[in-house]
């Protein structure tokens, strides 16, 4: 028997015997450089950038000499070094191909640290990212596990396209390897390379569906997240995995069930990672597919009532439960639980918690309103929470639960808040306010009290479109202008210096109705009556019009209402005429140019002023340009008679006075939406005057158009909570409606691989009602994103729209959006659409006009 056949290969040793003393004679012949543990010392006992600078630049410069000198002894720990200063933000490019160099050495702790620096060194843009390829191969085929998932670690980190299609077939083959550790560290290295290349998804497809079938936490986990990426890319691959639904049910469901598990358990949980992963996949597969919720629905009771919540691993599990259950299409019974879940979150001391349950809330209340307005005292203690985050999103739920057996209630709350609110949220509070009052009040008096409660708690941060809306209503309700102008005259006496939106409404209606505030009959009502003279309203005037605390936009208020006092008072108009003349040389021009126009009126044309200053009549409605929050019926059907909102995010008036004349009224000015999203956000949209007159130039000129609505986008990207349905099955078992809605559907536009088609609803309890969704599919291979759907209606008709799925449509995807229009006049509907989105090719802008709607819309 030869050596060889004892395991002794002579010239493998003597090789490795003469490595060893040639490494042996370098350490000796070259000094040891400083190790990595030193320099991180040398480098935080720095006193000053300078000093730091100086230490980095003194090692980078002997790492260098060291690579010149070909120094293979030191040269993983000179690269470990680098890599840190790398770490710390200096250049360290110079060290790229020692990387490489690591890499085909044959020790393991090279290539570690060759590896290590390969992923954060090189990317697709560098030259020597194209020399790894066949080191990577090579590795790939090794018969050291370890080294097989270095490779495969680097490979899902700097994949090119070229690189990911060279080297699929070698990572699907060890997909199916015997090996557990490879099988893990190959799925997820599919996972990249999917991600990088979608095309290349078929050829995993077969490896794929083995992996739901591993007994191992580990490969299982990872299968489930290549599964959960392959569906959310492409839906034929959604509709082959929707067979693994009673699989991923099973595998769930003995997770459960399953007794301590030292290996898997986390605070008592079965291991919550692996569950939360089946959840989130649940939740895709079973999206609007009945028979596949059905199947989960169960199994997802299970989960919300046997999971312990006393450790934040059990709240994150019931976190995702209520997110599957509420976006796909699970039983009503199941929704109030998801609900109910969300109510006890609220309850939690953790910040956090409450702020995703109040997050998440705001999307369920258009789901399951009546769910949601069980845990109302709840939502409206969050008011008082000392967080800011959670006070706002307190505040934008508070308003999406406001109808009207509510209204008296809420508003008494959220006046409350409005007063001890931070300034920043003054504006946005008060404005909800009066758009809730414009939509519930329960009449005109508790209306106007609502209004006068919010010009005074919010001050000057009130908003103009407030100012607008409140001497709209003082306008056409006559029957409470004595009251208006009693109420306002009590405010105006105090120091109006912070409200000045409170002193321009009050001037504008004490000099429009101020013969009511002197001459008019007593109020039933009053506390007590207000004994007034002339002179007494003029000093307070002459004490705003002097004030420097006043706005010019208050003191040109004041200016017009004191000139028109003079057609309403019996007397002293001669002190009124005393007062504008001082204006004719008044510093600001807009001010001086007003007082010389109202002195002529006492001159030259007073035979013309009482014709001029007369009463003006009832103005049209001025609609609140609220935030969006109060943009949906919460639940409830519009009447008739109610005034449909429009959903904005933000707004911006417009100073175009021809876009104003277009758009019917001169007190709303155009709003423009801009989106900002929690996670990331996409960038904000604006459309100039021009781009927005072509876009109505065409509808109704004859009646002028309805202004252009921009849709408040999402801050989720998946379709959560989106309601895109009006089907029944969002109360299923609550409601039991067995009505047959009407139903029709056209393409209005194919162009550039983007289709987009419309589907109308009728439904038959609201008869000038019509729904339209929307629905945008991609046919390209590449994503779309910041798309932007935009719609305007001639001025009969009154146009919603909701908030669409996302903003990125995905290749082979869709992203939906629901339009609500009401048909008033019952006239053939118009539309005219703007299209916008970035594509492969660069920002895309389509445009289009509908008017061949079906005979079901004109019914």
């Amino acid at each position: 028997m030869n050596a060889s056949e004892h395991g002794f290969n002579p010239a493998f040793n003597m090789a490795s015997i003469k490595q060893a003393f040639n490494e042996a004679v370098e350490r000796v012949r070259m000094p040891a450089p400083t190790r990595l543990r030193d320099l991180i010392r040398q480098i935080r006992a720095a006193r000053t950038a300078a000093e730091e600078r100086t230490v980095v630049n003194k090692e980078c410069a002997y790492i260098r000499s060291t690579f010149r000198e070909e120094d293979s002894v030191w040269r993983c720990r000179n690269i470990a070094k680098l890599l840190y200063i790398h770490m710390l933000g200096y250049p360290a490019h110079f060290g790229q191909l020692e990387c490489l160099k690591l890499i085909a050495s044959p020790r393991f702790t090279d290539k570690r640290i060759g590896y290590l620096g390969a992923m954060l060194l090189l990317d697709e843009r560098q030259d020597v990212h194209l020399l790894i390829t066949n080191c990577l191969k090579t590795d790939l085929n090794s018969s050291t596990q370890f080294v097989i998932g270095l490779a495969l670690c680097t490979l899902g980190a700097i994949a090119s396209p070229e690189m990911a299609r060279d080297l699929a077939s070698e990572v699907e083959r060890l997909m199916k390897s015997p090996n557990a550790y490879i099988r893990k560290k190959a799925a997820l290295c599919a996972f990249r390379i999917i991600r990088r290349v979608p095309e290349l998804m078929e050829m995993f497809l077969p490896a794929t569906r083995s992996l739901i079938t591993e007994k191992n936490h580990g490969v299982l986990i990872t299968g489930v997240t290549l599964i959960t990426e392959m569906c959310e890319n492409s839906i034929d691959t959604l509709n082959h995995f929707k067979k693994i639904v009673p699989n991923l049910v099973r595998i769930l469901k003995n997770l459960i069930l399953a007794g301590y598990s030292p290996e898997h358990d986390v605070s008592g949980v079965s291991d919550p990672f692996l569950q939360v992963k089946i959840l989130r996949l649940l939740r895709i597969l079973g999206r609007n597919d009945v028979d596949a919720s059905e199947a989960m629905n169960d199994i997802l009771a299970q989960v919300a009532t046997n999971t312990e919540t006393s450790k934040n691993v059990g709240n994150t599990i019931l976190y995702e439960t209520v997110l599957s259950i509420m976006d796909i299409k699970s039983e009503s019974g199941l929704r109030v639980l998801a609900v109910n879940i969300l109510g006890r979150f609220l309850l939690n001391n953790d910040k956090n918690i409450r702020y995703v349950a109040l997050n998440t809330l705001l999307k369920t209340v258009y789901v399951d309103t009546s769910a949601v307005q069980r845990h109302r005292s709840t939502i409206l203690e969050c008011l008082k929470d000392p967080d800011v985050s959670i006070r706002r999103r307190a505040m934008e739920l508070s308003f999406a639960l406001v109808n009207s057996s509510n209204i008296r209630n809420m508003m008494k709350e959220l006046l409350l808040f409005l007063e001890r609110a931070d300034p920043e949220f003054k504006a946005q509070c008060s404005s909800n306010i009066v758009m809730s009052a414009e939509r519930f009040a329960p009449n005109k008096r508790w209306h106007l009290e609502t209004l006068f409660k919010v010009l005074v708690a919010a001050g000057n941060y009130v908003r103009d479109d407030v100012v607008a809306c409140t001497i709209q209503l003082i306008s056409e309700t006559q029957s409470q202008q004595g009251y208006a102008v009693s109420a306002l005259w009590r405010a105006l006496e105090k120091d109006t210096s912070d409200k000045q939106p409170l002193a321009q409404v009050a001037t504008w209606c004490i000099g429009e109705y101020g013969d009511l505030l002197l001459y008019g009959p007593p109020l039933e009502d009053a506390d007590a009556p207000i004994n007034l003279t002339e002179d007494e309203v003029i000093d307070v005037y002459q004490r705003l019009l002097w004030s420097p605390q006043n706005t010019i936009v208050t003191k040109q208020y004041t200016l017009l209402s004191l000139t028109k006092l003079s057609t309403r008072f019996q007397k002293g108009n001669e002190k009124i005429r005393q007062i504008i003349d001082t204006f004719g040389s008044n510093l600001h021009i807009e001010l001086q140019q007003r007082g010389i126009e109202f002195s002529q009126l006492f001159r030259k044309y007073d035979h013309l002023r009482p014709a001029l200053l007369e009463r003006m009549p009832p103005m049209e409605t001025a609609r609140p340009q609220a935030n969006g929050i109060i943009g949906m019926v919460n639940g409830e059907p519009e009447q008739e008679d109610e005034k449909s909102a429009v959903l904005e995010t933000s707004v911006t008036p417009s100073d175009s006075s021809a876009l104003l004349d277009l758009l019917g009224s001169t007190d709303v000015g155009m709003t423009m939406s801009t989106v900002t999203t929690k996670n990331a956000p996409p960038p904000s949209t604006s459309v100039n005057n021009n781009d927005l007159l072509d876009l109505l130039g065409s509808l109704d000129m004859n009646t002028g158009a309805s202004p252009l609505v921009l849709p408040q986008q999402s801050q989720l990207t998946t379709q959560i909570f989106n309601p895109t349905s009006t089907t029944n099955f969002l109360v299923d078992g609550l409601l039991n409606s067995s009505a047959q809605i009407e139903t029709s559907s056209m393409i209005v536009l194919d162009k550039s691989g983007l289709k987009i088609t419309f589907k109308m609803e009728r439904p038959p309890d609201i008869t000038d009602l019509l729904i339209i969704n929307m629905t945008a599919h991609n046919s390209t291979n590449s994503a779309l994103s910041e798309f932007l759907f935009q719609a305007a209606v001639p001025r009969t008709f009154q146009l919603q729209m909701l908030p669409p799925s996302s903003t990125v449509i995905p290749p082979s995807g869709e992203v939906t959006q629901v339009i609500r229009v009401t048909n008033i006049n019952n006239v053939p509907l118009r539309m005219r659409l703007r299209i916008s989105y970035t594509g492969s090719a660069g920002p895309i802008l389509e445009q289009t006009e509908v008017n061949n709607f079906p005979s079901l819309v004109s019914q």
